[in-house]
C-alpha cells in the first residue's frame, strides 16, 4: 500500500485530496453520500473510467457517511428506527434495481428522474422544515419508511443516484421531518448499503483503494464542518441551497440522457 501511495505522483495525490475535501463538506451539508460529487470529479480531473470512478467512490463514502452520522447524532439528529426501516427497504430494492436495468430505458428514467427533482425544488420554496420535528413513527409510517428504501435502492441500481438525493426530501416533504434529522438519518442507512456495493465493486476490481483512502481521510476533515454549517443556516436558506444542488445534479441527469439518445441514433 505505502509502495503504491509512493508510486503516485504529488499531483494525482493532491487531486484525490480536494476531491475528499470538497465531497465531505457536501455530504455534511445535505446529507448525501457524496458520490454524485466525487465520481464526476474524479471522472474529470483523475481520468478514472465511469465504473472505476463509481466503484472508488462507494468504498470511500462509507467512511464520509459514518463520519456524517457522528457528526449529526452528537446533536441528537438522527433517527435510529427510521433508518433502519429505511436501509432495509434499500437491500431489497437495490438487487431489483440491477436486474431492471437490463429491461428498462435507462433515458427514460433518468428524465423522469429529472421530473422527480423538478418537483422537488419548487416544493422546497414553499415549505419550510421545522427544526424541532423528527420523524413520526406508527405502522403504516414505517411500511412508508421501508417503501421509501425499495424505491431508493430500484433508482440506485438502475441509475446510480445516492440515496440522499431521494431520501432528504421526501422526509422533509412528505413526512415533515427536520431538514437536519433527514440529513443524519440519510447518511446513516447509507452505510449498510455502500458496504454492500463496495464488497462486490471490490471483488470485481473497480475500486481504486489509494483514491479511495486519500479520499475518504479528506472527508472526515470536512464531513463535520459541513453538518456545522448545516445546523447554522436558516431552514429556508438550506432549502435553497440544497435546491441549487439538486439543480446541479437534475443538468448532470439531463446531460447524460441526452448522450445516450445520441449514442443510440448514431
Amino acid at each position: 500500500m505505502i509502495s503504491d501511495v509512493r508510486s503516485r505522483g504529488a499531483r494525482t495525490l493532491l487531486t484525490f485530496l480536494a476531491i475528499g475535501l470538497v465531497s465531505g463538506f457536501m455530504s455534511g451539508l445535505f446529507g448525501v453520500g457524496g458520490g454524485t460529487v466525487i465520481v464526476p470529479l474524479l471522472v474529470t480531473f483523475a481520468v478514472f473510467g465511469q465504473k472505476l470512478a463509481s466503484g472508488t467512490s462507494g468504498a470511500s463514502i462509507i467512511v464520509t457517511a459514518a463520519v456524517g452520522v457522528i457528526a449529526y447524532a452528537s446533536q441528537g439528529q438522527v433517527d435510529w428506527i427510521a433508518a433502519l426501516l429505511l436501509a432495509v427497504g434499500g437491500v431489497i430494492g437495490a438487487p431489483i434495481g440491477a436486474q431492471l436495468l437490463h429491461r428498462l430505458s435507462e433515458a427514460t428514467l433518468r428524465w423522469f428522474f429529472v421530473g422527480f427533482l423538478v418537483v422537488v425544488i419548487v416544493s422546497l420554496f414553499f415549505i419550510v422544515p421545522d427544526r424541532d420535528a423528527g420523524v413520526p413513527l406508527n405502522v403504516w409510517l414505517g411500511i412508508a419508511l421501508v417503501a421509501l428504501g425499495v424505491v431508493t435502492g430500484i433508482l440506485s441500481g438502475l441509475i446510480g443516484v445516492g440515496g440522499g438525493i431521494i431520501v432528504v426530501p421526501v422526509l422533509i416533504l412528505l413526512f415533515g421531518s427536520s431538514d437536519l434529522v433527514a440529513k443524519g438519518t440519510s447518511l446513516l442507512m447509507m452505510i449498510p448499503t455502500t458496504i454492500s456495493g463496495a464488497i462486490r465493486n471490490a471483488r470485481n476490481h473497480n475500486v481504486d483503494f489509494v483514491a479511495a483512502g486519500v479520499i475518504a481521510a479528506a472527508t472526515i476533515l470536512t464531513t463535520p464542518l459541513g453538518a456545522l454549517v448545516a445546523g447554522l443556516v436558516d431552514p429556508f436558506v438550506a432549502n435553497m441551497l440544497f435546491a441549487a444542488f439538486l439543480v446541479v445534479i437534475g443538468a448532470q441527469m439531463a446531460q447524460k440522457a441526452i448522450r445516450a439518445r445520441r449514442t443510440r441514433e448514431d
